[in-house]
């Protein structure tokens, strides 16, 4: 058992019987009342996401949960499939418990929250950046460059990314999976 001392960006706590991550927290010690915590919780089971506070001092149930590194294998009838780099198991998992799934191809390195207690997946986490080669590019019109024009893109992966004018068809970019914002072309 833990305080709310002990909250920190990332926690997984028992709450509410739902697991949640703790996205946001602030401290607050208002000048007249006993001091709280603000919070923005993370539904690991829903994806939905609450604000509650907790009173200063508070005992809160975290989670004990790891993070494991596996690789994205295929996608078929059942939900995505991933080896484990260690020690090669293989896991299926639900498209809901994937964030970011139109962004994976094929081979791509991801980290899964495990639930130490009982071995089950929790979530599966994309790297904050994937390079991919785009597939489908219509040509940017000349002359329509006012206010950074931008045109969408289809990628490997099957997304659809807004990026620049410049951007052509086989080309490689950078994405940042959080936003699925266009960080750069990659040589």
């Amino acid at each position: 058992m833990a305080t709310t001392a002990d909250i920190r960006n990332g926690l997984v706590l028992n709450f509410n019987n739902d697991l949640f991550q703790i996205t946001e927290f602030q401290h607050v010690k208002p000048g007249k009342g006993a001091a709280f915590v603000r919070t923005k919780l993370k539904s690991l089971t829903t994806g939905r996401v609450i604000d509650n506070t907790f009173n200063s001092g508070v005992t809160i149930y975290p989670v004990r949960v790891e993070r494991r590194k596996f690789q994205f294998l295929y996608k078929d009838e059942s939900g995505y499939n991933f080896m484990d780099q260690e020690s090669f198991d293989q896991i299926n998992l639900d498209e809901k418990l994937v964030d970011g799934a139109d962004l994976m191809k094929e081979g791509q390195e991801v980290e899964i929250l495990i639930n130490v207690e009982n071995e089950t997946p929790l979530t599966c986490e994309l790297p904050p950046f994937v390079e991919l080669e785009v597939t489908y590019a219509e040509p940017g019109i000349r002359g329509d460059t006012a206010n950074s024009p931008k045109k969408r893109v289809e990628v490997e992966s099957g997304a659809k990314i807004m990026v620049p004018l410049f951007i052509e068809q086989g080309q490689k970019i950078r994405v940042d999976t959080r936003t699925y914002d266009y960080v750069e072309r990659v040589k």
